[in-house]
């Protein structure tokens, strides 16, 4: 059965996410933010009481938000690194984005693997899938669960809202086609958990999301 324990991190309160099958404690961090001390022990103490095998390190973009805690986490517990191909630029401009919004940043692991919409990893016997999703990024990706109808979504769509798409090669266009066409085609039950705020579902989206209407 899966676990999923939200943390919110750094200036930005971004969600961090440990994902984990509790019967073989094989887990995921999805977009660890943790930037201050407290944060990463926080983080730390949550992985060790649950005694917790992190796999695998996912960023679903390459905003300076989403990847504050990589290095604490590749380097304490070497997961596999997984990242957005397409937001390759924005991890060279990782620099530039903490400058631009007073964030101290010391340098960043490089990514070694990248998702592809093929790829399907498992933890325990709980698989992912990952489903491209530009706009908000030229990258960016979901993470979906498919047996437990949930969807990790990143800064692409959330609790009645939608990512911006004013950063660094953000585009409306391809974020509304990303939603429409793949978001909202998922089951109506799926729960999506986002980068920032609150849960919802995909049925509330589509029906209350006043900045991307289903047909």
């Amino acid at each position: 059965m899966i676990k999923i324990e939200t943390f919110i991190f750094n200036p930005f309160s971004e969600n961090t996410y440990i994902v984990f099958d509790e019967e073989s404690k094989e887990s995921c961090i999805i977009d660890p933010g943790c930037y201050e001390y407290f944060e990463k022990q926080e983080l730390n103490e949550y992985i060790l009481k649950n005694k917790l095998n992190i796999k695998y390190l996912f960023n679903t973009h390459c905003h300076i938000d989403h990847v504050l805690g990589n290095n604490f986490i590749k380097s304490t517990f070497n997961p596999e690194f997984y990242f957005p191909h397409g937001d390759l630029f924005l991890f060279d401009l990782l620099e530039m984005q903490a400058s631009s919004f007073n964030i101290k940043l010391e340098p960043v692991i490089k990514p070694e693997k990248f998702f592809s919409e093929d790829l399907e990893l498992s933890i325990g016997k709980i698989k992912l899938h990952f489903i491209h999703t530009p706009g908000h990024s030229p990258g960016e990706y979901c993470i979906y669960v498919p047996q437990e109808n949930i969807c990790f979504t990143g800064d692409v769509l959330f609790n009645e809202s939608i990512g911006r798409t004013d950063l660094w090669q953000g585009s409306y266009t391809d974020l509304n086609v990303s939603i429409l066409s793949k978001l909202y085609n998922l089951p109506n039950e799926t729960i999506i958990f986002p980068g920032h705020g609150n849960t919802s579902t995909i049925q509330h989206e589509k029906k209350y999301n006043p900045f991307v209407k289903a047909n």
